[in-house]
């Protein structure tokens, strides 16, 4: 099967991911983990890891900090984990980057980006709590990785919860982005790390955007199909 470039597909589609890093992460079931996903795409994928681990499913909020005038070009990152004024935040800015940043532009930035987790707070999570981690075996999901920014950041911010255990799995990720993760998550489970890698959509064959409504219909599925959000 032929991903979105023509390449071919690791992955039928993001649940196929979730069910194939489900397998390899059954050992920990009998931990009693905790699953967070990364929204939006990253909550396909854990759904079928919270299922089949009968794991509960929260979630860590990101948002990339856009560079000056270029919004789509990633200059660093922002997490929030945890619940409404209790969330532990994390930012991180990519010192690569090569643009001058200001510290009145980047405090803009990040209050922009934080009034968006906000609203995202509210729209998927309302009605539901957020899954205690402190002292918890901790299972942090994203459909892939390409930069890493996002994924240091919520990494972090998972960090100041106090998880027992810390473990990243995602489905697909270019090798020498892992390694900026090995000091933050206590294990790491990647399934494929191609040596041509272009973007993540490219290694699905079905890779549509989800929208605000697909993740609340998948945390309410989560939510009925798991132990929800104790």
């Amino acid at each position: 099967m032929e991903g979105g470039d023509g390449i071919t597909a690791l992955f039928r589609d993001r649940a196929d991911a979730g069910k194939r890093l489900a397998d390899k992460l059954s050992p920990l079931r009998d931990q009693a983990p905790v699953v967070l996903a990364l929204p939006r795409g990253g909550v396909a994928v854990a759904v079928e890891i919270a299922r089949r681990l009968h794991a509960p499913l929260g979630l860590v909020l990101v948002r990339k900090l856009g560079a000056p005038y270029q919004p789509e070009l990633a200059i660093g990152a922002i997490a929030s984990c945890g619940a409404g004024g209790n969330a532990a935040i994390e930012t991180v800015i990519n010192a690569n980057v090569g643009l001058p940043l200001s510290d009145s532009w980047l405090e803009e930035e990040t209050h922009r980006q934080l009034k968006e987790l906000e609203r995202r707070r509210t729209t998927y999570l309302a009605g539901r709590r957020q899954p205690s981690i402190a002292g918890r075996t901790v299972i942090l999901v994203d459909d892939g990785i390409a930069t890493g920014a996002t994924m240091l950041a919520a990494l972090r911010a998972v960090r100041k919860e106090g998880p027992k255990a810390l473990v990243l799995a995602i489905p697909v990720a270019p090798a020498d982005s892992l390694a900026a993760f090995t000091e933050t998550a206590d294990s790491i489970i990647c399934l494929e790390t191609p040596a041509f890698f272009m973007s993540i959509g490219t290694f699905y064959r079905d890779f549509r955007q989800l929208d605000d409504s697909d993740v609340i219909d998948l945390l309410d599925a989560a939510g009925q199909g798991t132990t929800g959000f104790p």
